[in-house]
């Protein structure tokens, strides 16, 4: 129960976790004090709290399969608001920018980290409701969770300084790629929930490796956490998460292009003294 209990919270702290981070690097580069932030894990926890109390009854919706058609549409919206946020603030990062845009940037990442929160909290708090109602499990569970909970904000931690110490002209980049990542895991998860919901259809397995990597695995569990490792991806599995790396790089690519020649060539070359 109490390595259970580490490598679940671990798993739903670190996609989280993953997708904070990288939304502060870009706040730091923006100069926008992370206020934003507070108000967001606010939200996302008030959110997951009653997702998770209303999930007997939300599981009812749809025929009886309200809590994987919700839980994909919730990762289709964090898609969609991070193809938005990729077009339209990913550019001039480094620029001076107006109040109103500084306040669409806060409104998507806000949003962005509500949803997410929303998502894996709501699995936190059933996994540690059901983990409680057995006084035998009650200690194992709580110390399991608190140490899986600080190892996921700890490689967060990790992954903010990671990219602020990289050259400046790589932080964008490496930010892009971890966004793109996530963007192709939502995609990828939503297409498998929607699957099994019966609302998309099957389609055949690509590969096998759970023999030398099982999804179940520590490894396999935080692999799926960071990338969206599947085991046994359908067809359309790997075809949405394709789309979704696709979808968030060429969503960047448009607001790489939208920012000023002049801007490119000040924040590309240094000023002689």
């Amino acid at each position: 129960m109490f390595l259970n209990s580490v490598v679940l919270i671990l798993q739903e702290i670190l996609e989280a976790a993953l997708l904070i981070s990288v939304l502060l690097v870009f706040t730091r580069l923006r100069s926008i004090r992370p206020f934003w932030a507070i108000a967001a894990i606010a939200s996302g926890a008030i959110g997951a709290y009653f997702f998770a109390h209303h999930m007997a009854s939300i599981s009812e919706w749809f025929d009886y399969v309200g809590q994987e058609v919700m839980n994909a549409f919730i990762q289709l919206a964090i898609l969609f608001i991070l193809a938005i946020f990729s077009a339209k603030y990913l550019g001039n990062t480094h620029s001076p920018h107006s109040s109103q845009m500084n306040r669409g940037f806060i409104v998507c990442t806000l949003l962005l980290v509500a949803l997410s929160l929303t998502r894996e909290g709501s699995e936190v708090f059933i996994y540690v409701g059901g983990a409680l109602g057995d006084p035998s499990h009650v200690q194992p569970t709580l110390m399991g969770s608190v140490i899986g909970a600080g190892i996921g904000i700890s490689v967060g931690v990790l992954i903010y300084y990671g990219l602020l110490g990289l050259p400046t002209k790589r932080i964008s980049t490496s930010g892009l790629l971890l966004l793109s990542l996530i963007g192709g895991n939502m995609a990828s998860q939503a297409t498998l929930l929607l699957t099994q919901a019966d609302w998309l259809p099957y389609s055949r397995i690509l590969w096998d490796t759970s023999s030398w990597l099982p999804e179940n695995s520590i490894l396999g569990r935080l692999l799926y956490a960071i990338i969206g490792y599947e085991a046994t991806p359908s067809l359309f599995q790997v075809f949405s998460y394709a789309t979704g790396i696709l979808l968030i790089f060429l969503c960047a690519q448009f607001s790489f292009r939208k920012q000023p020649p002049m801007l490119i060539k000040q924040t590309s070359t240094t000023t002689p003294q």
